[in-house]
């Protein structure tokens, strides 16, 4: 029988994913993981193995939150593990998690627009989440992401979710490919409502828990705030400028403002402007028409390839957002683990600091950071 690493975040995914994986015969083990950010805190924290914190989880007060990663979560994730009959341990990842923000204010300050959720999936689930996993001598990771391992045990390939309006794919493109077959996604050849289905049958009260919605270190879903906090005194107020170089208005920081926005300009210039480009050198914030926001090159770095890096031209289909349409390039590798990519289909709203992911049909080929 083959140990599996679960990370279980108390919402419904999770949850059945540890029930399809007693199913298969697996001895699972959940794990939670508290980022310590909230106000709702568990009881003290004792020390574990693979250099993390195993923490006692009190039952928190009743409160409704949009991201996750709470007391009430872990809560709601040791109920299932109890239902189920697995062990289960919330682990303390609070210095990993303050990299984690680091980064997403970083990023913010520079006129960039992160995305944390890939960020955690490298740095965590499987990252510190496999260091731990081997520690207790565990075979595999799994997560309750909608992605599917196709092609066996020996070379496996990361694919779309079955349900491709929950596919989450695009946020696993950083994984290290020597890690994909000590990985399973049990609920990624399930639709969403399937899942919710067998939630109901087994009769979890997380059955029709509402899916997170917000990053989970920013519940009340305020990027800028939460970067002016965390951020202390820097000041990256400055000037709103057209792209002829007009200056229409003033801002109060970069961080308010994201590729692509219309609405909290804060000017009228008598018809719809979009922020184009922010520039951190100068703190101005550069607006114009929505045609200017159109793309139609760009280039990566820091790319991973989950596939034998292509040697020349690769023509595929990108992915640029998370919940956006792809469209078909022409991948071109570059020295230092970068690619440009030439979209047939121009893009709006290509921001620094996204993530581009390029597909074959339903596989992940790899992805990178856009410059």
């Amino acid at each position: 029988m083959s140990r599996v690493v679960l990370a279980m975040s108390g919402g419904v995914d999770s949850s059945v994913a540890a029930w399809l994986l007693q199913q298969a015969g697996h001895d699972v083990v959940g794990l939670f993981m508290r980022h310590g950010v909230t106000a709702e805190t568990a009881c003290s924290a004792k020390p574990g193995k693979g250099g993390l914190s195993i923490v006692e989880v009190a039952e928190p007060p009743p409160a409704h939150k949009k991201g996750c990663c709470t007391a009430a979560d872990a809560a709601d994730a040791r109920r299932v593990a109890d239902r189920l009959d697995i062990p289960f341990y919330a682990l303390n990842f609070d210095d990993a998690f303050g990299r984690i923000m680091d980064y997403f204010v970083e990023e913010y300050s520079a006129g960039r627009t992160p995305n944390p959720c890939v960020v955690c999936n490298n740095w965590l689930k499987f990252g510190r989440l496999w260091e731990y996993a081997q520690s207790i001598g565990a075979d595999y990771v799994a997560t309750g992401h909608y992605a599917r391992l196709e092609g066996g045990s020996t070379a496996p390939r990361l694919c779309r979710g079955r349900d491709a309006g929950k596919d989450q794919s695009y946020v696993l493109f950083g994984i290290e490919r020597r890690l994909l077959p000590r990985l399973l996604f049990p609920v990624g050849r399930f639709r969403k409502d399937e899942i919710r289905d067998m939630a109901r049958g087994l009769g979890l009260r997380v059955a029709d828990k509402k899916d997170s919605q917000e990053i989970c270190f920013v519940p009340d879903g305020d990027y800028a705030a939460f970067v002016r906090r965390r951020r202390g005194d820097q000041d990256l107020s400055g000037e709103i400028v057209t792209t002829e170089g007009q200056v229409v208005g003033h801002h109060g920081g970069l961080e308010n403002f994201t590729i692509g926005q219309r609405r909290g300009l804060g000017v009228a210039v008598g018809e719809p402007r979009y922020v184009v480009r922010l520039e951190r050198e100068t703190r101005r914030v550069v607006i114009g028409p929505r045609d200017q926001l159109a793309v139609g090159e760009l280039t990566a770095q820091r790319v991973n390839w989950l596939v034998d890096p292509p040697q020349g031209p690769l023509k595929c289909q990108v992915q640029i957002r998370y919940a956006s349409r792809p469209t078909t390039a022409w991948v071109e590798p570059l020295q230092g683990a970068r690619f440009r990519a030439k979209l047939d289909e121009p893009r709006l709203g290509v921001a620094p600091g996204q993530a581009v992911v390029c597909y074959h049909d339903d596989q992940l080929l790899g992805g990178g950071w856009i410059e």
